[in-house]
């Protein structure tokens, strides 16, 4: 029986445990004995998903090649040994497709600028160019989709992004640089949570409480938007105004703001929503990024 997404999470959380228990043996010979145990294992495996691969390539079948690199298991098994049979700058290009709608929607872009070393240059476009969510799209989004269509990159350089608060745990300047690796977060959770039940229609729109706070989803024509359910403005309820068009009334305030366009004011007023990142795949599964995570 095939495993689950959060069996397979299961294992990898037992297996870097276990690997930390063996890094912390006192008796270096069993020490490297382990260690050298793991390696080889590793290289076994490695041997069989490379004739694996072989024998896919000389039988010519493309849709079993298809399958096996859209497994996200496999697909990250062959980027461990160095097989994956597409290029990092294509899965980079591939993971920027993914994200483009969600900036589309917010009326910005991302552009590929390249490679340098092992990181990820990239430009924001249209109105998430310096704009104050450039920095959480560019973290939550843009970052999670490279790492995981490329996770042998060290790192994320953005043009174009607004400087951060002060207490934000990333480098403030023209250019935003994560650190190879993330830290972490404290309670060891993924940024990103699935959300159900959402069926919405044109111009319907319902909140619903995510990682314990109260997130907006709208759905525009075909297009679905999240937002944080307070209006910046009377820290009212959202979900009781009225949704006109695009044009989202704060019962409260009567505040109006532009929901295709991030959220901004349309009353000439320096409010505007916060945006929460969104992820709608082809099978229908809506991630947003934990509201928690990104004030």
């Amino acid at each position: 029986m095939l495993l689950d997404d959060g069996q397979l999470e299961e294992r990898v959380g037992r297996i870097e445990m276990l690997l930390g228990e063996i890094e912390a043996f006192e008796d270096p010979v069993a020490r490297a004995r382990t260690a050298e145990m793991v390696q080889t294992l590793l290289e076994l495996y490695g041997e069989g998903l490379g004739r694996i691969m072989e024998s896919v390539a000389d039988l010519g079948s493309r849709e079993l090649k298809d399958a096996l690199l859209e497994d996200e298991l496999v697909s990250h098994l062959l980027l461990l040994h160095g097989l994956h049979p597409v290029d990092v700058e294509s899965r980079v290009l591939g993971a920027l497709d993914e994200v483009r709608p969600y900036l589309e929607s917010h009326g910005g872009n991302v552009q590929f600028l390249g490679i340098e070393g092992d990181v990820a240059r990239v430009r924001l476009e249209g109105s998430c160019d310096g704009c104050p969510s450039s920095t959480m799209t560019l973290e939550l989004a843009i970052e999670e989709a490279i790492q995981k269509a490329a996770p042998e990159l060290g790192g994320v350089e953005a043009e174009g992004v607004a400087e951060p608060p002060q207490q934000a745990t990333i480098v403030a300047g023209p250019t935003l640089s994560r650190k190879r690796k993330k830290q972490p977060e404290q309670n060891g959770a993924s940024s990103w949570t699935v959300v159900d039940g959402l069926a919405l229609s044109g111009g319907e729109m319902l909140a619903r409480e995510v990682s314990g706070e109260p997130v907006l989803f709208l759905r525009l024509a075909g297009d679905l938007y999240a937002y944080r359910d307070a209006c910046p403005g009377c820290g009212a309820s959202l979900e009781r105004g009225e949704l006109r068009v695009a044009d989202l009334t704060c019962a409260g305030c009567g505040r109006r703001y532009d929901a295709r366009r991030a959220g901004r004011s349309l009353d000439t007023s320096p409010l505007h929503l916060e945006p929460v990142p969104l992820l709608a795949g082809d099978d229908g599964l809506v991630k947003v990024a934990s509201p928690g995570a990104v004030g």
